[in-house]
């Protein structure tokens, strides 16, 4: 079993006295969410970099977005950065799992935090909860987020791929995982040592492939969940989850079986055009000159 904790467990204050040497930062990958990023942008700063000194570095890495997101993330108090001008030659183009390998490589903190852009309902409790099991337990190297999530204004109901794919993927191939109540959460924090050791999945994989991947390297001992409450964001239409749960299959599949499915796939549906899905995946920032270079100068070759 995964060790749990709830976001109540924490406060902001205490947790400053815990921070000893660590640096933190925290990432919000965004890509066309002018109406909700100024608000997380602008209570994160506002509560946890000005009025309690938790957060050192706030980011947000702009996805390319075709809307106000950059500017209006910048008036709110955080660092923005293009996620086109972030080592172009080996990341490619867009893609979320390509925008946290970015942020981990232009961030500085040895405790990152991501979180979602698109939440309604954010709370600086999302952060403060995801930061505390790493500051009061030093042997845990990796922690997700989870919660409840209604679907649009009724009870729960969200997380339809959740519980259609990637659950039973976990129960089938990996069964140490079935505690994670969240696997596929968006809101998710860990010590940098661990994560630039592991592949990014470019896409929609991106969660399955770094909980999968830092429980095989590390033990599932070294991870925890903490509960953030109640999440609220713009749900997708069915049709939209068809990629996403086929690439998290992809995702899956290849780590309990390497060549078993190939990175790029075709989903057919009736009365729709075929879609390629790919679960291309980025190597470990250790990998990656440049990073190295960044964060490990007297180790660049």
């Amino acid at each position: 079993m995964i060790r749990s904790f709830d976001h109540y467990d924490f406060d902001a204050a205490s947790l400053v006295e815990r921070k000893g040497g660590e640096r933190i930062s925290v990432c919000l990958p965004a890509r066309n969410e002018e109406d909700t990023v100024g608000e997380i942008v602008s209570r994160i700063h506002e509560q946890l970099v000005e009025r309690v000194p938790l957060v050192d570095e706030l980011v947000v890495i702009d996805d390319h977005s075709t809307d106000a997101t950059a500017a209006r993330a910048e008036a709110a108090g955080a660092t923005v950065v293009e996620a086109a001008s972030v080592l172009p030659d080996v990341a490619g183009g867009p893609g979320k799992g390509r925008a946290l390998w970015r942020s981990l490589h232009v961030s500085s903190g040895s405790i990152v935090a991501w979180c979602d852009t698109d939440v309604t309902n954010f709370g600086t409790q999302f952060v403060v909860g995801l930061l505390g099991p790493l500051l009061v337990e030093p042997d845990l190297l990796y922690v997700k987020g989870f919660y409840r999530r209604p679907l649009g204004t009724g009870g729960d109901g969200g997380g339809r791929v959740t519980e259609l794919v990637a659950r039973p993927l976990l129960s089938l191939l990996h069964p140490d995982l079935t505690s994670v109540v969240q696997p596929l959460s968006g809101e998710y924090a860990g010590r940098r040592v661990a994560l630039e050791q592991v592949p990014f999945v470019c896409g929609y994989g991106v969660e399955i492939g770094l909980l999968i991947d830092l429980a095989a390297r590390f033990g599932v001992d070294a991870m925890a969940q903490v509960d953030l409450g109640t999440r609220r964001h713009r749900n997708r239409p069915l049709r939209d989850l068809g990629p996403q749960a086929m690439t998290i299959m992809q995702v899956a599949l290849r780590r309990a079986e390497p060549g078993f499915v190939d990175e790029s796939g075709v989903l057919v549906r009736p009365e729709e055009p075929p879609l390629a899905v790919t679960a291309d995946e980025l190597p470990p920032l250790l990998s990656v000159r440049e990073y190295l270079a960044r964060h490990h100068p007297t180790e660049s070759p």
